[in-house]
């Protein structure tokens, strides 16, 4: 497959699409953190962009190599992303209502959004029947790009959620685990039906 306008085209519309989950639980983390350093929010990003990059190539790879277990691993992606966000949602929104918004910084630590990152890129492990046809570079630059959009959403995700969070402490972090839940049953309806 050549670098083509349609190859860019496409690989942007994935980023998007696939960066959409991820920049939802940005703009709750924003808002649950108002007060969330610059480098917190660059790792954030980082961490999405960087599952929702390598996800397509893992899809990618089983395809190429062990279709059969991958075939068995997607009925899973719909079931481990519910309980991921609901888990996370709950929390979120248990946190909002007990009044516990100064402490959510330092509640979202690395493991938190590595969890975070896989229950919002999961379901990008189907991108990898998408991109089936490319060669490897071709691969690679496509996950790279989706890498580079999700990473500029969920950052200004994050700056969105903190200016809204800075006005409405209590509700932002309510407001914030109940779209990790919504996410996490949209992810799961999607995937089931």
């Amino acid at each position: 497959m050549d670098l083509s306008f349609v190859f860019f085209f496409n690989s942007c519309l994935l980023g998007i699409g696939l960066a959409m989950d991820a920049f939802s639980v940005s703009l709750a983390n924003g808002m649950s953190c108002p007060k969330m350093k610059v480098n917190k929010m660059l790792l954030i990003a980082f961490i999405f962009g960087f599952f929702q990059c390598i996800m397509p190539i893992i899809g990618w790879a089983c395809i190429h190599t062990v279709a059969q277990i991958f075939t068995w691993l997607e009925t899973l992606i719909p079931w481990i992303a519910l309980i991921l966000l609901l888990f996370l949602g709950i929390k979120t929104l248990m946190d909002g209502i007990k009044g516990e918004e100064e402490e959510c910084c330092k509640n979202l630590t690395f493991g938190l959004l590595i969890v975070q990152g896989i229950a919002t890129s999961i379901d990008a492990l189907s991108v990898g029947l998408t991109i089936a046809n490319y060669n490897i570079f071709n691969a690679l630059l496509c996950a790279f790009i989706i890498f580079l959009l999700t990473f500029t959403i969920c950052y200004v995700g994050i700056i969105l959620g903190k200016k809204f969070g800075t006005k409405y402490n209590k509700l932002a972090s309510i407001l914030g685990g109940v779209i990790l839940i919504v996410i996490g049953l949209e992810i799961f309806l999607t995937g089931i039906f």
